[in-house]
């Protein structure tokens, strides 16, 4: 009861703060207006990134429409999103999994009503990837139980320092402004996190190279658009004048243009001929242009080229799935999850004895043959030292425990509880 009243006090005294700092935001925007531009639609996407070198624009939308962008932001984000994420108490010398903790629910079904589990880990590491930090609030209890996970949009979310504290301002979609603590946030960050903010991935990595994508790709629709023929002159002996050339050049126009005629066959009369002017597009290295943008954006992102399709390149992770699987775990995938997983345990369980961490077994699974002799060295046998009991073996291949199957094989043939 004592520590209730503490905690009453506590979540009394935050609760008076987040009102003070809420009043506050909402009398600014009171007294000006936040114009519809600022936060999270597609006219502030549009105006909030930057030309690059190549011309088009670049923001986190913009880079979406890049294939190679939007296959390493699916692969990222899809693999956690597919993970489990597992709850353990810590015990003396061990910890014990909860199979029925109800933030276990939170984490791997259903994170709010309106959000599955896979939806908000997707949501979230998708906004790392892109903007660079991924928000989701936690709805709790008076009692400070956690009820619910609601994901917000980066650009709808703005932290400052209050009074020794971090807090979240919220601009949602409808309603007025609000505050949070720093304890009611998950704040996801990525690469270059100064305590408030991280570092766009887009921004600052791969912004020349999405620009590059964004204007080959335009320039390859246009060219195949125009039936993917190059530039060219029309000759003749004679001196056609003003209205005899615009009226050759509406005719070709309108016989030759588009990619639905561009088999049409050329008549030309008079003495004309066809000269070509540009270079093709495999002259001109379009293609080889386009093919490196794919290698380079997986640069940023730690994706190996051969999960984007670009299997003309190498890796220096390993031949074969398994190896460049495990590279991509080790390298990629574990500081996204080293950041979610510390993130979730300090703001849902604190310094107590349950904390989550996401199970990576099935992504560092290999093939069925080198599946069989693992297990065989971690169940033991005659002189061989077992880490593992056959019920843990058949709990990670779904099936139901056996008797006295929770036993440990140890050297020498004697078996341990």
């Amino acid at each position: 009861m004592m520590f209730l009243g503490k905690r009453k006090k506590q979540v009394a005294a935050l609760e008076t703060q987040v009102a003070e700092l809420t009043a506050k935001v909402a009398s600014i925007s009171n007294s000006t207006p936040m114009p519809e531009i600022v936060r999270g639609t597609d006219v502030f996407s549009a105006f909030s990134g930057a030309p690059s070198s190549a011309g088009p624009v670049v923001n986190e939308q913009t880079a979406m429409c890049v294939s190679a962008v939007y296959a390493c932001v699916r692969i990222i984000a899809g693999a956690i999103a597919g993970l489990p994420v597992h709850v353990f108490e810590k015990k003396s010398g061990h910890r014990e999994r909860v199979e029925d903790h109800d933030i276990a629910w939170l984490l791997n079904n259903q994170a709010s009503d309106g959000w599955t589990a896979a939806a908000l880990w997707e949501f979230v590491i998708s906004s790392v990837l892109l903007p660079g930090d991924g928000f989701a609030e936690i709805k709790r209890s008076y009692r400070g139980d956690a009820l619910a996970l609601e994901p917000h949009h980066p650009h709808q979310v703005q932290p400052l320092r209050h009074e020794g504290r971090v807090v979240y301002i919220i601009y949602p979609d409808e309603g007025e402004a609000y505050a949070l603590d720093q304890d009611d946030m998950l704040h996801v960050p990525g690469l270059g996190f100064n305590g408030l903010y991280s570092m766009s991935p887009i921004k600052y990595a791969a912004k020349q190279a999405v620009g590059i994508a964004l204007a080959a790709d335009q320039y390859s629709a246009e060219f195949f658009s125009n039936g993917a023929k190059p530039d060219f002159a029309i000759t003749t002996p004679n001196t056609p004048d003003d209205k005899q050339k615009n009226l050759l050049r509406e005719t070709w126009y309108e016989k030759h243009q588009g990619a639905g005629k561009h088999h049409l066959p050329a008549i030309l009369a008079g003495g004309m001929d066809i000269k070509q002017l540009t270079m093709s597009a495999e002259d001109a290295q379009l293609i080889a242009t386009r093919q490196f943008q794919v290698v380079d954006i997986g640069r940023v992102y730690g994706v190996p080229p051969d999960m984007l399709s670009a299997t003309e390149k190498t890796t220096a992770w390993g031949t074969g799935i398994e190896q460049m699987t495990i590279g991509f775990m080790r390298f990629t995938l574990r500081s996204y999850l080293t950041r979610a997983e510390q993130e979730v345990n300090r703001k849902l369980f604190g310094r107590g004895k349950s904390f989550a961490e996401f199970n990576v077994d099935g992504l560092l699974r290999g093939d069925s043959k080198a599946q069989a002799e693992y297990y065989k060295a971690a169940l033991g046998g005659p002189g061989a030292q077992g880490w593992m009991a056959l019920n843990e073996v058949r709990r990670r291949q779904n099936l139901p425990p056996v008797k006295n199957g929770d036993e440990v094989i140890i050297s020498g043939g004697a078996n341990e509880k």
